[in-house]
């Protein structure tokens, strides 16, 4: 059996390329796509992304404006700050960093992003037209596994996807844009009962679940394909990786795999937000 390790850093050059040429046509009708992100707090992991985001922005010409908040703000404050940034004209993606500080409500802090800037893809109403199958901007890790399976040529339809996580901006979101390309899924979480069994009968394995090394190579089927979007401490993804690979007929590393096609799709949103603002 050929094994097949699905580089997502090739898939994110390729995106990215293609992204600069789009920019230099916008920026040529006087239009300059802006992201903006919004951290809260010092959180250094987060500090981390906020900065590979924005050095991301500038590789391919767009404008990056960071916003960095005292841990002590409040829920209203930083409302208010997504707000103006809504009424921004010149700003087309509003990213908000998470995890925020405990005391505020992520949530209606989510909620308040306009959907046409929400090219996080974590608003109930994004998630929701994601679900129904006409969201332009689904969460980035999800679209960075789909970007992974269509460069790849991996079969989708009629296979069978078990999708391990169920959080509202990965397990779930991949769930539903594998149904929607006429996969069946089983979407499995921590109350599921004989999950080796399950993950047993995957064509398709969606490890979502932040737990390093929670998937055994035992549960993968021979020829099953892993994308793995996971990241924890020490460069280790949710799978136990050399474990897996021996069943597997393609895989993606950690790192190296979903994390730099998250990246860039992140900025492809951004990019197609200005463009319609055209």
């Amino acid at each position: 059996m050929e094994q097949i390790i699905l580089d997502g850093k090739q898939v994110s050059k390729k995106v990215r390329e293609s992204l600069k040429e789009k920019v230099t046509d916008l920026k040529a009708k006087g239009i300059i796509p802006c992201l903006a992100t919004i951290l809260v707090g010092d959180d250094p992991s987060s500090e981390t992304y906020v900065k590979m985001k924005g050095n991301a922005c500038e590789k391919v010409g767009i404008k990056s404006i960071r916003l960095h908040l005292p841990k002590e703000t409040t829920t209203e404050t930083l409302i208010e700050t997504i707000e103006n940034l809504n009424h921004d004209s010149s700003v087309h993606g509003i990213l908000l960093q998470h995890p925020v500080p405990s005391h505020i409500d992520e949530r209606a802090a989510f909620e308040s992003i306009a959907i046409e800037k929400d090219v996080d893809g974590v608003t109930s109403a994004g998630y929701g037209q994601t679900a129904l199958g006409f969201g332009k901007y689904p969460s980035c890790t999800p679209a960075a596994i789909m970007k992974i399976i269509d460069d790849y040529d991996i079969p989708v339809d009629g296979k069978h996807a078990v999708v391990v996580g169920r959080s509202p901006i990965l397990g779930k979101p991949v769930s539903a844009l594998l149904l929607n390309r006429n996969a069946t899924v089983t979407t499995c979480h921590s109350h599921t009962t004989n999950l080796p069994e399950i993950v047993k009968q995957a064509d398709i394995v969606i490890a979502a679940v932040g737990k390093p090394k929670f998937i055994q190579g035992d549960w993968i089927k021979k020829g099953a394909v892993i994308l793995d979007a996971g990241y924890n401490k020490g460069n280790i993804g949710d799978i136990d990786y050399e474990a897996c690979l021996e069943n597997a007929s393609a895989i993606t590393p950690v790192p190296g795999g979903v994390g730099p096609v998250t990246i860039s799709m992140l900025l492809k949103h951004t990019v197609e937000a200005a463009a319609l603002t055209e």
